[in-house]
C-alpha cells in the first residue's frame, strides 16, 4: 500500500462514513453492488436478511445505502454514470444535473478554456462534465469523505488523467494557474452540527441569503473576479439585487423546471446581461440590461405562460414585445394577444372563457362542456389546484386548462385548452 492510501485508510478507520465507503471499493464491496443495481427497495429487507448470511452486516447495510442513491442518483446521472459513481445523500441532492453540468463545461469550452479550478466540487459532477469537454480539472472540497467520493467517481468514469481532487478550504486555494475558476457555494444549512464553513458541501435546509452561503457569496464572487473567466453556481430565487454589475446572468430551466442559476465573469460574457436558457434544446433569450415594464391589458384570445427560467431573468417583458401583447396584471406573468404566437420560451393557449373567481360557476361550466379531465394552473391565487379538481366531480371525455389568476387586480379564472 502507498503512502498515500496508507494514509487514507488509516483516516477512514476512525470516520464510520469513510470506513464504510472504504470498504465498498474492496472486491467484495464492489461484488455487492453490481447485484443490487435493480434490486427493488420494497424488498430491501429480505435483501438485507439474504445477504448478510454470506456477508458483514456493516457492509450490506452501506451497499444497500449506496445502492438506494445511486438509483435516486440515475435521474440527474443517467443509468450508466449512476451506477459506476458513488454518492453520499447530500451529494445526490446537490449535485448538478449533467445536461446543466454539460451546458454549462461547453460555454467555458467554446471560449477557450482549457483548465478550471472547481471550488466545493462535492461528488464530481461538475468536473466530470468539464473533463468530458476536454478540460483539466482541479476540483477541491474541504469535507473528507465527499472529495474520496469525487476521486472516485473520478476514477469510476476513466476521468482521473484530467480531474484532480484536492481535499483543502477553498479559500485557500491558489487559482492563479488556472483559466477559468467555477464555484458552487452550499446552499443548505447543517444538519445538527453546525456550518462546514469553507467546504462547498452543508446540509440541511435551504439558505435563501446569499451570505450565509459557504462560502459567502461575496468571497465567491471576489475569487470570480480574480480569475480571467469564472462562473458562479447560486440558486435561482437569488434577488436581483445581490448580483453586481460585472456579472452575466444566466437562469437554466431543464424541461420547463428551473434548476439553478450561474453568474458568468470575465473576456466572452456580457456584464450585466440577463439570460434564460432552456434545456435540453439550448434555445437562449437574452437583453442587455434589465427591460422596462410592459403593458398591462385585457385577457386577449390566447394566453402565454413562459418558462420559469424566462420569469426569474425578467424576461417577461421580451416575450410582451415578441408577440405584440401585454400583461394579463403588472404584477403577474402571464401574457396575453390578440393573434397568435408561437415561440419554445413560452406554452400558449386559447382563452374561451373568462369569470370571476366562483368555484360554482366553474363547476356549471365544466359540467355543460363535458370536461372529464382538467389541468390547474394558478399564478397570484391563494386556491390549490388539488382543492379545485376535486370539487368539480368531473365527469365527460373533453379536457380544459383552468388559470386562477388574477386581471386588474380582480381574482379570475380564465379557461382553454393549449395551443397546437
Amino acid at each position: 500500500m502507498d503512502r498515500v492510501n496508507a494514509s487514507t485508510s488509516s483516516a477512514a478507520s476512525d470516520d464510520p462514513a469513510r470506513a464504510a465507503f472504504a470498504a465498498l471499493r474492496t472486491p467484495e464491496g464492489e461484488q455487492l453492488l453490481a447485484g443490487l443495481r435493480d434490486h427493488d427497495p420494497a424488498d430491501e429487507l429480505a435483501t438485507a436478511t439474504r445477504l448478510r448470511r454470506t456477508h458483514p452486516a456493516e457492509l450490506v447495510s452501506a451497499a444497500l445505502g449506496q445502492a438506494r442513491l445511486r438509483q435516486r442518483a440515475a435521474v440527474k446521472f443517467g443509468a450508466d454514470d449512476a451506477h459506476r459513481m458513488f454518492f453520499t445523500p447530500d451529494g445526490v441532492e446537490q449535485a448538478t444535473r449533467t445536461s446543466v453540468a454539460a451546458h454549462r463545461a461547453a460555454r467555458f469550452a467554446g471560449l477557450g478554456v482549457r483548465s478550471v479550478a472547481d471550488l466545493c466540487c462535492g461528488i464530481g459532477g461538475d468536473a466530470i462534465a468539464l473533463a468530458r469537454a476536454g478540460i483539466s480539472v482541479l476540483a477541491v472540497d474541504r469535507d473528507p469523505l465527499t472529495a474520496e467520493v469525487a476521486r472516485a467517481n473520478a476514477g469510476a468514469l476513466g476521468l482521473d488523467g484530467l480531474i484532480e481532487v484536492r481535499c483543502a478550504d477553498v479559500t485557500e486555494i491558489d487559482t492563479s494557474p488556472y483559466d477559468a475558476v467555477f464555484v458552487d457555494p452550499a446552499r443548505r444549512g447543517a444538519r445538527g452540527g453546525g456550518a462546514r464553513g469553507a467546504s462547498g458541501r452543508a446540509t440541511g435546509g435551504r439558505i435563501f441569503d446569499p451570505e450565509a452561503y459557504s462560502p459567502p457569496l461575496s468571497w465567491a464572487t471576489a475569487a470570480a473576479l480574480r480569475a480571467p473567466r469564472a462562473a458562479l453556481k447560486i440558486a435561482p430565487g437569488v434577488p436581483h439585487e445581490a448580483i453586481g454589475p460585472e456579472a452575466e446572468a444566466e437562469w437554466v430551466s431543464v424541461g420547463g423546471d428551473v434548476k439553478e442559476a450561474v453568474l458568468w465573469y470575465g473576456e466572452g460574457f456580457a456584464p450585466g446581461a440577463f439570460r434564460a436558457t432552456l434545456l435540453p434544446s439550448g434555445a437562449t433569450l437574452s437583453a442587455p440590461a434589465p427591460l422596462p415594464a410592459p403593458p398591462v391589458g385585457p385577457v386577449g384570445r390566447y394566453l402565454y405562460e413562459p418558462d420559469g427560467a424566462v420569469i426569474r431573468a425578467h424576461l417577461v417583458a421580451d416575450i410582451v414585445e415578441r408577440c405584440g401583447g401585454r400583461l394579463v396584471d403588472e404584477t403577474i406573468a402571464y401574457v396575453t394577444s390578440d393573434e397568435p404566437y408561437s415561440s419554445p420560451y413560452v406554452s400558449g393557449y386559447e382563452i374561451t372563457d373568462q369569470l370571476p373567481f366562483n368555484m360554482k360557476k366553474l363547476k356549471a361550466l365544466l359540467r355543460v362542456r363535458e370536461v372529464g379531465v382538467l389541468t390547474v394552473k394558478k399564478r397570484g391565487s391563494a386556491v390549490e389546484p388539488e382543492e379545485v379538481r376535486r370539487r368539480m366531480k368531473l365527469a365527460g371525455p373533453n379536457a380544459a386548462t383552468v388559470f386562477l389568476t388574477r386581471v386588474a387586480g380582480a381574482p379570475t379564472m380564465l379557461i382553454g385548452r393549449p395551443l397546437g
